[in-house]
């Protein structure tokens, strides 16, 4: 027996815009408030923040909330950083040379938790369990020193 395959021209509407901060440089979608729509975190580069626009539904995004972030902020990554269900934010800050952990508090608000050293110029962030302790870790990429940086989690 074969399996029935349909074909599909994928076509897209025309374009809705949301407003950001200046300069947005990176995002990710996730759902950063637990419900099942996939909300879009994006890092504005030139204001210094992270940005976070709740999904409202069908596809539609509320006015994003922002969060201070270090200088020149490129990436965005998340995962559950302290182990309670919600979706934390990572971001890597180009200009100040660190990645900042912003703790979702519920509700999809954050909380700024732990700042961190890098390599210089950060570019990229990942969020991964590397060591298999079943803890996340976060891996950066540190364009100006041409190495990444692992920072291992623990409790």
């Amino acid at each position: 027996m074969q399996p029935f395959v349909t074909q599909c021209n994928t076509r897209f509407t025309g374009k809705t815009t949301y407003s950001t901060g200046s300069k947005p440089r990176s995002l990710n979608a996730v759902d950063v408030n637990g419900d099942g729509k996939l909300d879009i975190i994006v890092a504005n580069y030139g204001s210094n923040n992270v940005g976070v626009l709740l999904n409202i539904g069908n596809g539609t995004f509320a006015t994003q909330a922002t969060y201070p972030a270090g200088t020149s902020p490129v990436a965005v990554a998340a995962t559950d950083v302290n182990g309670d269900n919600k979706l934390d934010i990572i971001v890597v800050n180009r200009f100040s040379n660190n990645v900042n952990v912003l703790l979702n508090i519920g509700n999809g608000t954050f909380a700024a938790q732990a700042t961190y050293s890098t390599g210089s110029g950060p570019f990229f962030v990942a969020a991964a369990d590397v060591n298999g302790d079943s803890k996340p870790d976060i891996i950066v990429a540190n364009y100006g020193s041409n190495n990444i940086a692992v920072f291992l989690g623990y409790c």
